[in-house]
């Protein structure tokens, strides 16, 4: 019963991995931290929930890409609603087009970090005349590197707790402080670079 439960919960979180690129509203952090407490102590697991979550995060990426490219009616009204977010979409643009290969890169996988960050980035690249080729490059690293992150989260806490509930909690306040602190730092350059 207990692999029945482990198993829907990877499921879960996988799914809600590849959706959150077009609905960053997803808790899928909190969901991988979860599925990891899961299956922490079966041998190997949290190795391959890692992988998956890699996997599903890149097609996520290159399924909102894909969506963007094609003009997706659905992505041009989303824009058309939100101001600010089209404001983002078209700034994130211009700071690819400026910036070295390396800090592009870089750019790309601190998205991951900043909530939302993720969907403008892809939105962006998407609606940009030029190809998108390298930047699923640095997507699959982005991948790799927030997967890494969000699994080893959850996989300390579940070793250091020792109970499951205060691991999840803890797992996602710290995954939650992360993620605004990089937002915070990303906002204050962002403010620097415009004096």
């Amino acid at each position: 019963m207990a692999a029945i439960g482990s198993s829907w919960i990877c499921a879960l979180a996988l799914f809600a991995v590849l959706g959150d690129a077009l609905l960053p509203f997803i808790p899928s952090g909190t969901l991988v931290i979860l599925a990891v407490l899961k299956t922490a102590q079966i041998n190997g697991a949290p190795v391959l929930l890692g992988l998956g979550v890699a996997v599903a995060s890149f097609l996520g990426d290159v399924l909102l890409l894909h969506l963007a490219r094609r003009g997706a009616p659905m992505l041009h009204r989303r824009l058309a609603r939100r101001p600010k977010l089209a404001a983002s979409v078209v700034r994130v643009q211009e700071v690819l087009v400026e910036r070295p290969r390396g800090a592009a890169a870089a750019m790309v996988v601190v998205a991951r970090f900043v909530p939302a960050g993720r969907t403008v980035l892809d939105l962006a690249i998407g609606h940009s005349p030029a190809h998108p080729h390298r930047f699923l490059h640095w997507s699959a690293l982005a991948a790799l590197v927030w997967a890494a992150y969000i699994v080893t989260l959850g996989w300390l806490n579940s070793h250091w707790f020792n109970t499951a509930w205060l691991s999840l909690v803890v797992s996602c306040a710290a995954a939650t402080a992360i993620s605004t602190a990089i937002a915070r730092i990303v906002r204050r350059n962002r403010r620097l670079a415009t004096r």
